[in-house]
This record gives structure tokens, sequence and C-alpha cells, in this order.
């Protein structure tokens, strides 16, 4: 964390694109080398210039990562301060639980536990949103907490439905045959197979079973934003989804996005985050409605998301809010709506066959004619790390070819 005329340093828990995109947000607008402190973090992040790479072992506890990133703190002059990210629930419930220790060596902008616990809950966002009067998908629970087989008969949806762990760290980390991110579901019997084998490999908490909204992924959207710590919504960003990974295990992730702005969604949000005193980045999963133009809210992520860079790249560099508000102590003006840009991990063609709407395929050539971003292509990275981007675009081919050949009406 040296070679920066920055007054501070950067420490995130995790690996992966998401924390990636953030650690070349802050390399990008403050010359900082972060520090990642991980369990086997992939080779980018050793060869990176953005960040150094702390290990933690396999299956550390509590304990192990509070040693590491203690360690990590009293490396850094005295008086020198820190921010601490990360960008999965787990890791942040984790520093939410453990913030009576980390506090004493790190700035920190994130819910409360309760919050986090809250809002992490797809079944308690819907209860949310019905109380703010916010559109969602009707939503049906069935609850295996008590160790029981919850029974499938009789849930007011009509078929076919969409099903989702409430929380996703419980049903992470079961094992099943056929396990997916997000299932869909096209009969009673099948949704009663999955709560057997749901039930049989031992998951213990909540699954959400709620209506399916119509239309493929380009009707999906995404909301970033960040409220500040004294209760200021200084960031309100927005994309249109145009392609979505469809993977088991990253089935819903967007791919390729374009962004732009949705005011009462923008809105929408703000109400939520107000609503519950949040603090921090969050990123909101919308979807439209094609029937009616409605935007149904999914679900909350008490982090910034995957796919943060959207907004880097549009020009709002998603360091500086949390920057000036934790390090600075900034009055910032709040920035709403940003603009256009092509956002893609995959290769244009491949987004291309996938849009199929004539006036989304003119709009897609039109901005990215303009500006396509891809957060894994950062110049400064050199050669390797060009290669790299470019072969994780090429390998999304083979993915797209196995688990989704051709486009859907619904996205699944």
């Amino acid at each position: 964390m040296t070679g920066t005329d920055a007054p501070f340093d950067v420490v995130f828990i995790g690996s992966g694109l998401g924390i990636y995109a953030l650690t070349r947000a802050f390399h990008e607008r403050y010359g900082i080398v972060s520090t990642v402190v991980a369990i086997a973090a992939p080779e980018p992040f050793a060869r990176s210039i953005t960040c150094t790479v702390k290990d933690v072992p396999a299956g550390a506890d509590d304990a192990a990562w509070l040693s590491a990133l203690t360690e990590v703190a009293g490396q850094r002059p005295a008086g020198r301060k820190a921010l601490l990210l990360c960008n999965t629930d787990g890791d942040i419930e984790f520093i939410a639980r453990n913030r009576e220790v980390l506090d004493q060596h790190y700035e920190i902008r994130i819910p409360t536990l309760e919050s986090v616990q809250e809002l992490s809950d797809k079944a308690e966002f819907a209860r949310l949103c019905r109380e703010l009067e916010i559109d969602t998908p009707r939503t049906e629970i069935l609850d295996f907490r008590d160790g029981s087989l919850p029974a499938v008969d009789g849930l007011d949806l009509p078929y076919p439905v969409v099903a989702k762990p409430a929380v996703s760290t419980p049903h992470v980390n079961i094992r099943m045959a056929g396990k997916k991110k997000v299932y869909f579901i096209s009969s009673a019997d099948e949704l009663a197979d999955l709560a057997s084998r749901l039930h049989g490999a031992g998951f213990r908490d909540r699954f959400v079973v709620q209506e399916l909204i119509p239309g493929d992924d380009t009707t999906m959207r995404s909301v970033t934003a960040y409220r500040d710590s004294h209760g200021e919504v200084t960031l309100l960003a927005s994309a249109a989804v145009l392609l979505e990974e469809h993977t088991p295990d990253a089935l819903g992730r967007p791919a390729a996005m374009i962004s732009t702005t949705f005011p009462d969604t923008l809105e929408q949000a703000r109400r939520i985050l107000d609503a519950t005193d949040y603090v921090g980045f969050a990123n909101f999963d919308v979807k439209e409605d094609p029937r009616t133009g409605k935007q149904h809210f999914f679900e909350v992520n008490p982090r910034i998301g995957r796919n943060s860079y959207y907004v880097t790249g549009a020009g709002a560099n998603v360091a500086e809010f949390v920057a000036d508000d934790a390090i600075y102590g900034r009055r910032r003006e709040p920035v709403v709506g940003i603009d256009e840009v092509l956002y893609t991990i995959v290769p244009k063609p491949l987004l291309m066959r996938y849009v199929l709407d004539p006036q989304k395929r003119k709009w897609v050539k039109r901005v990215a004619r303009k500006r396509t971003v891809n957060p894994w292509l950062y110049r400064k990275e050199g050669a390797w790390m060009q290669f790299h981007g470019l072969a994780k675009a090429a390998n999304h081919v083979r993915k797209f070819l196995k688990h989704y050949p051709k486009p859907t009406e619904t996205g699944f």
C-alpha cells in the first residue's frame, strides 16, 4: 500500500471480479495499491499493479480472519487511515459481526448487522417493499428452519415460478445434485422435488417462491447506490441489463449492461435506503414487466455488487464516494444518473447473439462506438492482464453455448 500520495490505504476482503473492479477504481483515482486479504486469490491479483495479496488459509474462522486483518493494519504508519471493504454478503456479515474489533483499525461504512441480516433476506426485503408500496413479485415462503419438510401445495402463485434461497449463505454451504443459484420451476411436482432435495441436503433456512415476471435478460435493471454517514444518498446510478450469466452458480449476474437513468426506479431505491437508515454501498436487482411497464424490485445486496465498474467506467468513480465520506469527511453533491457506456465482460458478437430487439441492437451499437468498458481490460496493467481479460471473455462463449445456447422469452 505504498507508492501513492493519497493519505489513506485500502484493504479488501475476498477476490474475484467484484474486488478487482474496486482495486482498479482506487488505483485509477488515487494511485493506491490496495491490499487484498483472501483465500487462494486467483493469479490476476498476484500480477496486478492495483493490489498486493495476503493469503488466508482455507477454512479460516473469524479469529483467523481478524488476526490477518489486524496484522495488515499493524503494518501501517501510526495514524494513517485505512478503508476496509468487501463484496460478498458473507464478508459483509463478518465485518458487521466483528465491528467492535475492526473499528479500532479501519474506517468502515456498512449497515448495522441487523440491517445486513434483514436486507440480505429476500423474504424480509419483499415485506419491506410491500410496506413502502414499492412493486415486488408476489412471494410465498417455504420455511425449513424447524427441520421439517414444508408443504408446497396451496401456494397462491401460478406456475411457472422462480425459487431461490432467502439468504444465500445457507444454500451455498449445502451439497446437492442440481444445485443452482436460482431455480425455474414449471410445476408443483418440480417444486416438491426441489423442496425434498433441499431438505435431504440439510438446508434449514427459508426459500422464497415468486411469481415469474415475463421478459428476457434485457428487461432487467441494476441500481448502484451509496448512502453516506450523514444520511445523504450521494450516488444513484442505474443500467439496463443486456445479458446475464447462465451457468448454474452464476445465473442472474449481469454480463453486459448499458448505463442509463431510470428516474422512478432510482427514487424508489432512495426510499428503501432512507427507510432503513442505510450506510454504505448497495446494489438492487429490478425487472421491468413488459406487460405493464412496472419496475419490480427483486432484492438488494448490502454491498456494491460484482459489476460496479459500469459506474466508474461512466465517469463516476465509485472510490470517491466512500473516500469522501470515510476519509475526507466531505459532504459531496449527490450524483443521480450517469453517462451512457456499454459495460461488457463478454465479446460483443456473443452479446449481439442474444439481443434480438432491433431498437436495442441499434442502441448497443451506438453506445459501443462511443465507449465500451471491461473491468479486466485496464491498460496500465500491461499485456498479461489484457490477455487474461480477453481469455475470460472468450471463455464465456463456451459457457453460453453450453448453458444458454439460444435466447428465450424468460431468460431461463
